[in-house]
């Protein structure tokens, strides 16, 4: 996608130096409340990055059929979750959504369509790890969905065409976990990675660190601890959209790398 794509919203503003692009794996909700050392790390990052003009989040937990980007002035804070306690549900982030760029992304996407959404706000996935980086909620936020029916690969492709949203000062956050299974948590081990586990988040670090992102296409069936990382997709594609916005020239860091009770990866990572 051509910088001259982006007319109505990208007009308003000066072109800028590249952005880096986030990958935060946001683990459960209750970090949303909680004071830890992965907060401290969403913090931390967010003073260190340029402040942008918006953000644009792919989250793991919009899913739909077809690609939808939200199209609100206002998004709501969507509670998505339940048997939490009350204060995790009085959390709003306020954040005003720009439909000028919601309209320009729907309109020039070529890959596949995108449609507008009225009827989605910012789920956990995205206000949870956002409300850390810009606390006061002064960022325009939209997010983009995760199309059901879209392989890896696909969902690679139509990432590669927000590339030019880097230089008009948009960041761009992948927001799930590399290593996501609910199932196999054990609750008795806080600070413990399963064998597999360790195995599928190294993995998929070397994949991160060298570059060879087509090995991401088939990621769950190249081994059973992968399969058992990635046990279904919607976790670990928002870190598949990250990767596909690296260019020859950005530099990955990693950050908050660690596992938790078994099976859920907290491993972030900053692109350029």
């Amino acid at each position: 996608m051509n910088l001259h794509h982006f007319k109505t919203f990208t007009s308003q503003l000066p072109s800028t130096p590249k952005m880096p692009v986030l990958f935060l794996g946001h683990g459960s909700p209750m970090n949303a409340i909680e004071e830890n050392k992965f907060v401290q790390g969403w913090r931390e990052i967010g003073q260190e990055i340029p402040r942008p003009n918006a953000i644009l989040c792919i989250s793991a937990h919009w899913e739909t059929k077809g690609t939808k980007v939200t199209n609100l002035q206002y998004p709501p804070t969507i509670h998505d979750f339940y048997g939490f306690p009350k204060e995790l549900f009085a959390v709003e982030y306020p954040a005003p959504g720009l439909p000028a760029l919601a309209k320009e992304i729907a309109d020039y996407v070529d890959y596949s369509p995108v449609g507008l959404s009225d009827d989605w706000g910012f789920d956990h996935g995205a206000w949870s790890v956002i409300k850390f980086l810009y606390p006061n909620a002064d960022v325009p936020m939209l997010e983009l969905s995760l199309d059901v029916n879209k392989s890896p690969q696909e969902h690679y492709e139509l990432a590669k065409e927000l590339q030019a949203l880097r230089y008009k000062g948009v960041l761009i956050v992948g927001s799930g976990n590399v290593v996501h299974n609910l199932r196999t948590l054990d609750w008795h081990s806080p600070n413990t990675g399963f064998d597999w586990a360790e195995e599928a988040n190294e993995a998929f670090k070397k994949i991160m660190l060298n570059g060879h992102h087509s090995d991401l296409f088939r990621f769950q069936q190249q081994a059973k601890a992968h399969e058992l990382a990635v046990p279904t997709p919607e976790h670990y594609l928002p870190a598949v959209y990250a990767l596909a916005l690296q260019t020859d020239q950005d530099e990955v860091t990693a950050f908050n790398d660690e596992l938790i009770y078994g099976s859920l990866g907290m491993l972030s990572f900053k692109i350029g």
